[in-house]
């Protein structure tokens, strides 16, 4: 099959059966596109001819570029020519995967920062609730450090994903990850009322300013609320807020994870809150916690040095 079309189908595969984010896909497509150029550039035309040999002097290429490029970035493009050919093996498109032996650039393992519960409650009070937009920043943020979820999680919330277990009157909320994958987690008290705030008082006014819509969180002119305005929310929040540290957008997930820890949650549970697919990815916070534990140790015990 023509490189170009093996890519095209590996593409809608992706976006189709497997229901990756635009963003993902648009990264395939760009590491594929460069893949594809290279094989191009080698006389390369068609996936058939395509061989373990030649996927490794790409990878080998990649790798001694100038400026050297992350591991990260290797690690990623690695594992889009790695789909690809996978795909194309096994729908009988290729008769063999020349990618079997390619093994993946290791990567610094990078600890997540971050906040401590005295700075995540100074972020969290920044929103005025004397505005409109205030109360809602407050929910909004408050629901992504009470469930852990995404950005990109949050923002796509529906009004009906928020519902009430009547039975013990807690606060569950639906949450749709990487992959469409679903799962459900607990709204603590204070997200709840800060969310209730905003139900009540505010979004009815902002839903009335645009075209009608089921999103949870909703933009001055009643659009949904976008990742853009979502991560301006934070950053606005972090400068009143006077943290110095830098805040991403995944700043309230890393720290809800910490604190969960730190406060003895089991590792596998904190996995399941955070949809990871493997506990090897949620261990990483592991490390920190017991970072922190060896600093508590090293300054308070009087024979620790």
């Amino acid at each position: 099959m023509l490189l170009e079309r093996a890519v095209d189908a590996y593409l809608r595969h992706i976006t189709i059966e497997r229901g990756l984010s635009d963003h993902t896909v648009a990264a395939y497509r760009r590491d594929l596109g460069g893949y594809v150029e290279w094989l191009s550039e080698h006389g390369v035309a068609d996936s058939s001819d395509v061989t373990p040999a030649i996927v490794a002097e790409f990878a080998a290429e990649r790798a001694s570029a100038e400026p050297a490029p992350a591991a990260s970035s290797l690690a990623r493009l690695q594992s889009s020519v790695r789909g690809l050919h996978r795909f194309l093996a096994r729908e009988g498109l290729a008769d063999a995967d020349p990618t079997q032996r390619l093994r993946p650039p290791k990567q610094a393992q990078r600890l997540p920062k971050a906040l401590t519960i005295e700075q995540v409650e100074r972020l969290l009070a920044a929103p005025s609730p004397e505005y409109p937009i205030g109360i809602r920043d407050r929910a909004l943020l408050e629901l992504l450090y009470a469930t852990g979820a995404r950005v990109s999680e949050a923002i796509s919330l529906d009004v009906d994903d928020l519902s009430t277990l009547s039975s013990e009157g807690a606060s569950i909320l639906r949450l749709r990850g990487k992959g469409g994958k679903e799962r459900i987690v607990p709204v603590g008290s204070f997200a709840r009322a800060a969310l209730d705030a905003y139900l009540t008082r505010v979004r009815p006014e902002l839903a009335t300013r645009g075209k009608a819509s089921p999103k949870l969180f909703l933009g001055a002119r009643g659009a949904p609320l976008s990742r853009q305005s979502a991560w301006l929310v934070l950053q606005a929040a972090a400068e009143k807020a006077q943290l110095t540290a830098h805040v991403s957008p995944h700043t309230l997930r890393h720290s809800f994870a910490t604190h969960l820890l730190q406060g003895g949650a089991d590792v596998r549970v904190v996995q399941e809150l955070l949809g990871h697919s493997s506990v090897a990815t949620t261990q990483i916070y592991t490390h920190v916690t017991v970072d922190a534990l060896r600093d508590v140790y090293v300054t308070s015990h009087p024979r620790a040095r």
